[in-house]
């Protein structure tokens, strides 16, 4: 049987470090009160803990809790993407970081981040990309250039969106985007002008929102 991701299993250990996680860090101001959704290990929330930030994570996983918890972190076990246990603006932040894109109704969890959270940082990879496109051309098959090791049945992955895909959403549930980031392959191809056209060539997007009425 080939690797499957869907369990989302983390051993007790279970330490990462992620390119976007810096300008996450950088995103959110000292002192402020985070909830990391789908925080995995807890890596995030960790990194974030060394500002001073007060943090709770929420993941479906139980073993992903349990790595949190380890950490010293507090974390609870729950679906990411259905009413959330939380009051109105309970936080200054609400973070869902690569994980839209695995969850069965992204329209809910973005609306409860905009409910429980002044501001919102949302991260995803962007199945747009140039390499993608060539798989799906040449090959005839759901690409799998970013999920190496897997198949199309075998990966948490069930949304795949794009740069303008998300625009468009953010844009129906209202929010305003406040900044944006996006990530590039480690590749000199790609020019500074090249870089010009994000939903084509960028691996990952990051955003930081605000609802607006």
């Amino acid at each position: 049987m080939k690797k499957d991701n869907r369990n989302y299993q983390y051993s007790p250990n279970s330490k990462s470090h992620r390119l976007e996680y810096p300008l996450i860090f950088d995103l959110i101001k000292n002192r402020s009160s985070v909830i990391d959704l789908g925080c995995g290990d807890g890596s995030l929330l960790s990194l974030l803990s060394d500002k001073g930030i007060k943090g709770i994570g929420l993941d479906v996983s139980k073993s992903a809790v349990a790595a949190a918890g380890k950490k010293g972190l507090s974390a609870i076990e729950g679906r990411i993407d259905s009413k959330l246990p939380y009051s109105d603006k309970s936080f200054d932040y609400a973070i869902c970081n690569v994980t839209l894109q695995m969850v069965a109704y992204p329209e809910i969890l973005l609306s409860e981040m905009r409910r429980i959270a002044k501001k919102q940082i949302v991260s995803f990879p962007n199945f747009a990309f140039i390499f993608n496109r060539f798989d799906l051309l040449v090959n005839g098959r759901m690409p799998r250039v970013m999920i190496p090791g897997f198949d199309w049945y075998s990966t948490g992955h069930i949304h795949q969106l794009s740069v303008r895909d998300f625009a468009n959403f953010a844009k129906m549930l209202k929010f305003r985007i406040l900044n944006r980031f996006f990530l590039y392959p480690k590749n000199k191809h790609f020019s500074k002008k090249l870089r010009l056209f994000p939903n084509l060539l960028a691996v990952e997007a990051l955003y930081l929102m605000e609802a607006y009425e």
